[in-house]
């Protein structure tokens, strides 16, 4: 994950441009839309090649990633809806992007065709797997936001690939292999928070059975009469 100095650093960035944007007719979600369809513009240069093109309207489509946030904070329009609809058009907009590069690469055909198409398949699989993981985490009462490769390290590592094609194959290869990884880590985490309650509960059930067992005073059990002989 990025450095918490800098995420509060995009944060009040964010939140500037949002006070500003607050003054126009336009709604966060209006916002969140409008950044899925720059990354489709982005991901359809990629396919046609444009691999510069393509990673200046990413980075722009990355800044209304960051802002319908931020506005839906400042103008108070914070609602469950806007966050389905984020996290539903960010896949969206991940998909698009890595059919991009696929496309880019199936019409510049080499000897690792293959693998370059494989590569950008576990990418988008890995992706989608990070997200997925911590929105069924989260659905089911779980803290989930660990892992080394959320969206934007992905985000900033496909726009690096994009600036410098001689090591887009690679930064793909990366990609496929530290989104699943990150999979991995969360996996991993939820198993060990619900390890931690299955635990809990466990021992307040163990300790609630011991309250409820009944037990006799030595004075009760020297009061018992004793059995007549046979």
């Amino acid at each position: 994950m990025f450095t918490s100095r800098f995420q509060a650093w995009v944060r009040r960035n964010a939140l500037r441009l949002a006070a500003a944007v607050a003054r126009l007719p336009v709604t966060p979600n209006q916002v969140t839309v409008a950044g899925m369809l720059a990354t489709f513009v982005a991901a359809a240069l990629a396919g046609f090649g444009y691999l510069l093109g393509a990673a200046l309207v990413l980075i722009f489509a990355g800044t209304f990633d960051i802002l319908d946030g931020a506005l839906a904070r400042v103008t108070r329009r914070s609602y469950s809806y806007g966050a389905f609809l984020d996290s539903t058009t960010d896949r969206y907009s991940e998909g698009a992007v890595y059919l991009g590069i696929a496309a880019y690469f199936l019409t510049h055909p080499s000897s690792d065709l293959t693998m370059k198409v494989l590569g950008c398949m576990a990418a988008l699989a890995g992706s989608y797997l990070v997200s997925y993981v911590r929105a069924r985490a989260q659905s089911l009462g779980f803290k989930c936001d660990v892992g080394l490769f959320a969206r934007p390290e992905r985000v900033v590592a496909t726009v690096i690939g994009l600036l410098f094609p001689m090591v887009l194959p690679y930064v793909i290869y990366l990609l496929a292999i530290l989104t699943n990884f990150t999979a991995v880590q969360r996996i991993h985490e939820v198993w060990r928070q619900g390890r931690e309650q299955r635990r809990a509960h466990e021992a307040a059930s163990s300790a609630s059975r011991s309250r409820a067992e009944p037990r006799s005073s030595p004075r009760d059990a020297s009061a018992a009469p004793e059995s007549p002989p046979l």
